[in-house]
């Protein structure tokens, strides 16, 4: 059992004594229990933004002003390298917009979220983030690198209480929310909150019987940030977790970038005592 005296905050300050960088935090056990460490501190979103690119999706498509059924075309202008498998198709070949979701999520396909971004316009997505209640999260650009500096915009606060919202069925409707929780649980890559957790806790074989633990998140890197964040559901419960790091010496990314390292301590230092206090991060 955590020591009363010993809050998480100190347990956190104390993990990333001797981290090169800065790193916030916003944990909820969605029964009163919030963990918070620069919580409002603004970050470059990376690829996080994708995540408020969906909701603003489903919110378009709940106020009847787009489809998950409308086909895009993929047009040359939308080209841009890194993440996805869209690079490697033919101009003018056409996808429905949820299989578009989908790979912007599962794989973090950066050309289907720019065909998503000209689908529904810089301006709309913003109208939508802001219409769901967040007010320091923007959508700058479009993906493509050489042409602007900035992508997005969050905090770990905003992040947080976006997916705390899904876990509730409260950000665009329970039937929406609960397509994209189940998006955002096939996506491939958990750079910070499940780097550290025991093996056996993640079987990803299908066997047909009820997952104890499942993460559903998305993670972003980009020269100057780290970050990951999702709903963790456990036995006890779900909680939601998010990480953010930035003003580290080394931009590289690799799997071993002392974020990542740091960040996967803190995720399993949270796990371990929200399954100690059987579903809470306060006593």
């Amino acid at each position: 059992m955590p020591h009363p005296a010993l809050t998480p905050e100190k347990r956190i300050g104390a993990e990333l004594r001797t981290y090169d960088g800065k790193m916030s935090v916003y944990a909820d056990d969605l029964r009163g229990g919030v963990i918070e460490r620069d919580a409002d501190e603004p970050f470059e979103t990376a690829s996080t933004i994708k995540t408020f690119l969906l909701a603003a999706l489903f919110d378009r498509i709940g106020r009847g002003e787009a489809s998950l059924t409308e086909e895009l075309e993929y047009r040359e202008e939308e080209y841009v390298s890194g993440s996805g498998v869209i690079r490697d198709l033919a101009f003018g070949s056409k996808m429905p917009v949820y299989n578009l979701a989908v790979l912007m999520i599962t794989v973090s396909d950066n050309i289907a979220a720019n065909m998503l971004i000209d689908y529904l316009g810089v301006d709309g997505i913003n109208e939508s983030i802001g219409r769901l209640g967040f007010r320091q999260t923007v959508l700058h650009n479009s993906l493509h690198f050489d042409r602007y500096r900035r992508l997005g915009t969050t905090t770990p606060r905003e992040y947080g209480t976006l997916f705390a919202r899904l876990s509730r069925g409260e950000l665009v409707s329970p039937e929406s929310d609960g397509r994209m929780i189940a998006i955002l649980r096939r996506q491939h890559t958990n750079t910070m909150l499940t780097r550290d957790f025991p093996p056996v806790l993640l079987d990803s074989e299908d066997t047909g019987e009820e997952e104890l633990f499942w993460v559903a998140s998305k993670s972003g890197s980009m020269d100057a940030v780290r970050a990951d964040g999702g709903i963790v559901h456990t036995p006890c419960g779900d909680y939601v977790l998010v990480l953010m790091s930035k003003e580290f010496s080394d931009p590289i990314y690799y799997p071993e970038h002392p974020a990542l390292v740091f960040g996967g301590r803190v995720s399993r230092m949270l796990l371990e005592r929200y399954l100690a206090l059987e579903g809470r991060f306060r006593l």
